[in-house]
C-alpha cells in the first residue's frame, strides 16, 4: 500500500486544502494498493499562480534553449535508472502486462525523453528573413505560457512525457493533471521532477477527477490546454477553450481500420493484430479494431484471427506469458461488457470470447478476448471506440471497397494496411483520412515523426518538431535599415 499525504505544487511537497482522497484499487485484485490526497480548487489556484509567477517573471522562459535541454537530459538519465520501478508501478494500479509495461509504460517514454531533447537541439527557435518591402524580420519562437496537461489512465507516463517535456523544453510552466485511476505513477514523476533543480512554480502535479479538470480547463490563468481523453471529453475541452480563447491541443478517440488486400498472409496479419488490435489489453487509442478482410479470402484471415485470438493468455498481469490483462476500472470492464453484448443483439457472430469472464479467472476487472464476425460498418461496434480487446471483422470487395470502409468513421487516428506489395499498400494509405498510417503493423510511435488526429480524432499535433512548436508561439520583429532612422536636413535646422 503506497500512500502519499502531500500535493506536488509549484516544486514543493505541500499539504492539501482539503480533507478527501484518492485510493487507487488494483484491476487485478480489487483490493486498495495506493492513496493520495485529492486536490481541490484552491490547490488548482495555488499552482496556476505558482506557474503563472515563474512564467512571467522567473528564469526559465528566458534561458538559453540548450539549457533547456541540458535539464531534460538530466531527467532522462534520472528516468532511465528507475525504469523497471515504473513498470511495476503501472502493472500495479492499471493492471497492463508486466511484459508490455516495461516496454512500452516505461523503456519508451525514457527513449522519448531524450528525443525530444534531440529534435529541441535541432530546432529553429530564431531566424531572420528578406523582408518583402525592404528591411528584415526577425522571427522567434518563444513559449506559449503557462500549459494545463491533462493526462488519461491508459498511457500515463508516455502522455505524460509526451506532453511534460516539450512543454519544458519549449519554456514554459506547467501543471499536470493525471488520472486518478493512475495517480501512483504521477507521484513517480514528481519525484522526479523534484530532483532536478527547476525554479520555484515551474511544475505541479495534482492528480485529480473530472471536476478539478473542468476546472483547470477554464482557469483564466492558463494559457494553452493539451488534452489527451475521449472525443465526448475533447468536446467539452474545446469549447471550454474556445470560450477563453486559449490555446487548445487534442488527442482524443479513434476506431482504427486494419486493412487487409488480398495477397496478405493471413498468419501474418493475425500475428500482427496482437500488436496493432490488442495492445495495452486493448486499451490503446490507435487500437486497429476493424479488421476489413477481402471477401474471396474472408474464411481464411477468420481462421488465423480466431486460432490466434484464442490463444492469447488472459490474467496476472505479473505474469510474464500475460499478453491480456484487466481493464483499469471496474466502469471499464462494464462499458466493454456492454459494448459485447450490443455487437450480439445486432446481429454480429462471435467467433472467440464473450461477454463473461475468462475461463479460470474469478475475481478482478477481466474482460475475455473477444472477436466479431458478420458484422458490417453501420454497427456500433465497428464504429464507437470500445477500448477493450474487442475486435471486428468487416468484408471488403477490394481496394476501393476497403478504402470506402476504412474512411466511414467520424474518427481518424491510426490505421494500418497489410499487403507484401509496399507499393500497392502505399497507394491506398495515401487514400485513407488518417493522422497516422502503418504498413505491416500498427503505427510506430517514432518521436521525431509527427502523431495526432483528423476528424473528431483531435486538433493538433504532437512529437517531433510540430509537437514541440505546439507549445509555442511564433512572433515577428519588423526591423528598419538603420539609415532610415537619420534625421532630415529640414529636421536639423535650428
Amino acid at each position: 500500500m503506497s500512500t502519499h499525504r502531500h500535493l506536488f505544487i509549484g516544486g514543493e511537497w505541500v499539504a492539501p486544502s482539503g480533507t478527501d482522497t484518492i485510493e487507487v484499487i488494483s484491476p487485478h485484485t480489487e483490493q486498495p494498493v495506493g492513496r493520495v490526497p485529492a486536490p481541490t480548487n484552491a490547490d488548482v489556484d495555488r499552482a496556476i499562480s505558482l506557474a503563472r509567477n515563474a512564467f512571467d517573471a522567473g528564469p526559465w522562459p528566458r534561458l538559453d534553449p540548450r539549457d533547456r535541454i541540458a535539464v531534460v537530459r538530466d531527467f532522462a538519465e534520472r528516468y532511465g535508472s528507475r525504469q523497471e520501478e515504473l513498470a511495476r508501478l503501472i502493472s500495479t494500479e492499471m493492471g497492463a502486462p508486466i511484459t508490455f509495461s516495461r516496454s512500452a509504460h516505461a523503456r519508451l517514454p525514457g527513449a522519448m525523453i531524450g528525443a525530444f531533447a534531440d529534435v529541441a537541439a535541432r530546432h529553429r527557435w530564431h531566424e531572420t528573413r528578406a523582408g518583402a518591402f525592404g528591411g528584415e524580420v526577425a522571427v522567434r519562437r518563444a513559449p506559449v505560457g503557462v500549459v494545463a496537461a491533462i493526462i488519461p489512465w491508459n498511457m500515463p507516463m508516455f502522455l505524460t512525457v509526451a506532453k511534460l517535456v516539450p512543454a519544458l523544453l519549449a519554456g514554459c510552466a506547467v501543471v499536470l493533471k493525471p488520472s486518478p485511476e493512475t495517480a501512483l505513477d504521477a507521484y513517480f514523476t514528481a519525484e522526479l521532477l523534484n530532483e532536478l533543480g527547476l525554479p520555484p512554480g515551474l511544475v505541479s502535479v495534482l492528480p485529480g477527477d473530472r471536476e478539478i479538470g473542468r476546472y483547470l480547463v477554464s482557469h483564466p490563468g492558463v494559457d494553452k490546454v493539451s488534452f489527451t481523453g475521449s472525443t465526448a471529453a475533447g468536446r467539452q475541452v474545446a469549447a471550454a477553450c474556445g470560450s477563453a480563447l486559449h490555446r487548445v491541443s487534442l488527442e482524443l478517440g479513434g476506431k482504427s481500420a486494419a486493412v487487409v488486400l488480398d495477397d496478405a498472409d493471413p498468419q501474418v496479419v493475425a500475428e500482427g493484430m496482437t500488436v496493432a488490435g490488442l495492445m495495452n489489453s486493448g486499451q490503446a487509442c490507435v487500437a486497429q479494431t476493424r479488421i476489413l478482410l477481402p471477401r474471396n479470402r474472408y474464411g481464411e484471415f477468420a481462421d488465423a484471427l480466431a486460432s490466434t485470438v484464442e490463444s492469447l493468455p488472459v490474467g496476472d498481469p505479473f505474469d510474464p506469458a500475460t499478453r491480456v490483462g484487466p481493464m483499469a476500472s471496474r466502469p471499464q470492464q462494464q462499458r466493454v461488457r456492454g459494448y459485447i453484448e450490443q455487437g450480439v443483439r445486432e446481429g454480429a457472430r462471435l467467433l472467440v470470447g464473450g461477454p463473461g469472464l475468462p475461463e479460470g479467472i474469478d475475481r478482478g476487472w477481466y474482460v475475455r478476448p473477444t472477436l466479431f464476425t458478420d458484422a458490417d460498418n453501420s454497427m456500433r461496434i465497428a464504429q464507437e471506440e470500445i477500448f477493450g480487446p474487442v475486435l471486428t471483422l468487416i468484408p471488403h470487395d477490394g481496394d476501393e471497397d476497403a478504402i470506402r470502409l476504412a474512411n466511414d468513421t467520424e474518427y481518424g487516428l491510426s490505421g494500418s494496411i497489410w499487403s507484401p506489395d509496399v507499393s500497392r499498400a502505399t497507394t491506398v494509405a495515401h487514400r485513407i483520412r488518417s493522422g497516422t498510417l502503418g504498413i505491416n503493423a500498427a503505427y510506430s510511435m517514432d518521436p521525431a515523426a509527427p502523431f495526432g488526429g483528423v476528424k473528431a480524432s483531435g486538433i493538433g499535433r504532437e512529437f517531433g518538431p510540430e509537437g514541440l512548436d505546439g507549445f509555442l508561439e511564433t512572433t515577428s520583429l519588423s526591423i528598419a535599415p538603420a539609415s532610415d532612422m537619420r534625421p532630415s536636413a529640414s529636421a536639423r535646422q535650428p
